[in-house]
């Protein structure tokens, strides 16, 4: 064990937390043929096997599993070493770790382009997860800040809102609906919808959206992608519950519309959050500010004007 490298201590952890060599490769940035390696020299050093395979599936050995506690606060002492030090860096020459979820990777990354221009040096770990991987990177200490529409109510967390969040039925030009007025929910229900997964920000949104009426959602598919959702849309499979963040190039395209429907858009907020026990270093501290100043701003530079809510000059109203 003496001579086990912390590189081979983190891509085990990771290997071990996604239970995938090939998802850890993805989020390490390294070839599967490279995580591996890096495993396999673990195990020589520890002498023992971490992992055994059953059909497709790894699982952790009873060595392993003792490992990966121990691996975990070795990594969590490296970084609170890495932050301590940071410290005494400033702004310029820091980390900055942040985390969001994936509506935010339509925007966030201009975002942290034009923090970036005014504070050189500054080094960027930028990563986009759904909603349970993000908590995850929280509860585990794994990044400074993260970005979501919903703050976790299970940690011990600062929230603060520093943007709008729209949300908006789409559908596709030729809907039937595309150009009615003050579409009635009970008229929406009857319509199928494709949906982001459950447990995602988007399908809790969309709960609070519909409200009572959310218990007649009619289903059609269900897909954990955004971009598929609207390409699913755009083919006339059916309509769908979307941040309006996520649909400029579309609108603009003319491949989707925004559906008048009533009580709609749903504005939400986009939050920064970070464990209230963290002491984040200057760089994360100096992000934050920025959102809270600049990040509405921004935002709508990237993703246009908020999405109309209907074309007035080209609208009937439904009857009854």
């Amino acid at each position: 064990m003496k001579n086990a490298t912390l590189r081979q201590l983190k891509v085990f952890e990771a290997v071990a937390r996604l239970a995938s060599f090939s998802r850890a490769s993805e989020e390490l940035h390294l070839t599967q043929p490279a995580v591996s390696t890096q495993v396999r020299k673990l195990e020589d050093r520890v002498g023992l096997a971490l992992f055994e395979q059953l059909g497709k599936k790894i699982y952790l050995t009873p060595a392993g599993v003792e490992l990966l506690s121990y691996s975990r606060v070795i990594i969590q002492q490296f970084q609170s070493a890495e932050q301590a030090m940071s410290l005494f860096k400033g702004i310029s020459g820091g980390k900055l770790n942040v985390a969001v979820i994936s509506a935010g990777d339509y925007f966030f990354p201009r975002l942290l382009v034009e923090f970036a221009r005014g504070h050189s040096g500054v080094s960027l770990n930028f990563t986009v997860h759904n909603r349970e991987e993000l908590l995850n990177q929280l509860a585990k200490n794994l990044t400074d800040l993260a970005i979501m529409v919903r703050p976790p109510v299970d940690l011990d967390t600062v929230n603060l809102a520093f943007a709008p969040h729209p949300y908006v039925i789409v559908a596709a030009p030729d809907h039937p609906l595309a150009k009615v007025r003050r579409i009635p929910m009970d008229v929406l229900m009857c319509e199928q919808f494709v949906v982001r997964e459950k447990g995602s920000d988007t399908w809790h949104s969309m709960e609070e959206g519909l409200g009572n009426h959310f218990a007649q959602l009619k289903i059609a598919m269900e897909i954990k992608s955004t971009e598929t959702i609207k390409q699913a849309v755009i083919a006339g499979m059916g309509v769908s519950f979307l941040s309006a963040h996520t649909i400029g190039l579309e609108l603009k395209a003319k491949s989707l519309v925004v559906l008048d429907v009533v009580n709609f858009p749903l504005m939400l907020n986009w939050y920064v959050v970070h464990r209230n026990s963290k002491r984040l270093p200057p760089v994360a501290e100096a992000f934050k500010k920025f959102l809270l100043r600049d990040g509405p701003g921004l935002i709508e530079q990237v993703v246009g004007a908020k999405p109309p809510v209907s074309n007035r000059s080209k609208v009937r109203t439904l009857s009854g």
